[in-house]
């Protein structure tokens, strides 16, 4: 951050001496002007008052550098004073932690069905719709994969279930629940979420993986075996308690994927999101991380935003997104019978470019 800070600094003092040198190339012109006026001026003229004017064309030189001096670095330094007031001002707040009176099933959820009934959403006001209409459901346990070229629509469906931007119209239902009326610790505590970068902290690997100390070593032990960690943390020499480093640079990306994948099997949740979290790691950790979702979340619905076409193959149902609409939902068997559907043409696409 010193770094950073010390390269922008730089820039703005290159600036200022830039400046410094064209407001003393003028200056040093107005004062040859006067000179030469004073020099060449008939001798009417008081020599007293000669002086007087090279004084006063000295003495404004040196003002005029100091207020356009302090003009430049009030304007540049007053940005950072316009910024929180954006901040303060323009920044909505989320919906509450907590609702009042709400009550919510205990377990839920319990089946993890998710239905979206005429679901639409957009990031901000006076922007596009990036979710028209959403009208279908995800049974329980189901292994969903999402596809869709950029800009359809497919992480915005995970803003859309952790409601990190609320529903313009419609309603999103799990396990029966309207999840817009309940508070964002009760929706976000329930789900999981695997990112395509995987985020390790500075730690252990047993902060790492249960921070708030909610499980025994017996209970991450398992995690980690399903996720077939267990070799690789068994061989360190202090095991749960071995230290990561910054962004677990320690670790693989392929290992770290699978330690975030056990933070979320730890956790027990019954959704859980995938989004391209085989995007950043080669084809055999892939088949790793595809098999650990076949086993360890069997139980579990699990949707998958996938970078990789071939990796969703196995899903029991294909969702394509297309404009922010639902533009095919059906088993990938089926998809792959009809030549003409568009999850055909994104699968030879990539079938193109991997050859």
């Amino acid at each position: 951050m010193v770094d950073t800070n010390s390269n922008h600094f730089l820039l703005f003092q290159c600036g200022m001496r830039w400046l410094y040198f064209r407001l003393s190339l003028m200056s040093s012109s107005v004062i040859l002007a006067v000179a030469l006026f004073v020099v060449l001026s008939p001798d009417t003229i008081s020599p007293s008052l000669k002086g007087l004017a090279l004084t006063y064309t000295i003495e404004l030189t040196v003002l005029l550098f100091y207020m356009v001096t302090l003009s430049s670095e009030v304007e540049a330094r007053f940005t950072s004073v316009e910024r929180q007031m954006e901040y303060i001002t323009g920044c909505v707040s989320e919906a509450p932690q907590l609702v009042k009176g709400v009550h919510i099933p205990e377990g839920w959820p319990q089946q993890g069905s998710i239905t979206f009934k005429d679901y639409s959403m957009r990031y901000r006001d006076n922007t596009p719709i990036v979710l028209n209409s959403l009208r279908f459901t995800i049974k329980p346990k189901e292994k969903l994969g999402i596809v869709g070229r950029t800009g359809s629509g497919k992480s915005s469906l995970g803003v859309a279930l952790f409601r990190l931007s609320e529903p313009a119209g419609g309603t999103m239902l799990i396990d029966d629940v309207n999840t817009s009326s309940i508070g964002l610790q009760d929706l976000r505590s329930q789900l999981s979420v695997i990112p395509q970068d995987p985020v390790l902290f500075i730690g252990t690997v047993r902060y790492n993986l249960d921070p708030f100390d909610k499980y025994s070593d017996e209970e991450i032990w398992q995690a980690v075996e399903k996720t077939y960690m267990k070799p690789t943390i068994s061989q360190l020499p202090e095991g749960l308690g071995a230290p990561v480093v910054e962004n677990g640079e320690n670790f693989s990306v392929g290992e770290r994927q699978l330690l975030c994948m056990a933070r979320a099997l730890l956790r027990n949740s019954r959704i859980i999101l995938l989004d391209e979290a085989t995007a950043s790691i080669d084809s055999e950790t892939d088949s790793l991380v595809q098999q650990t979702i076949r086993e360890a979340f069997r139980d579990c619905t699990v949707l998958t935003i996938a970078h990789r076409i071939n990796t969703v193959l196995q899903s029991d149902r294909i969702l394509v997104m297309d404009n922010g609409q639902v533009a095919e939902l059906d088993p990938p068997e089926v998809l792959l019978q009809r030549p003409d559907s568009l999850f055909c043409s994104l699968l030879a696409a990539a079938n193109q470019v991997n050859t």
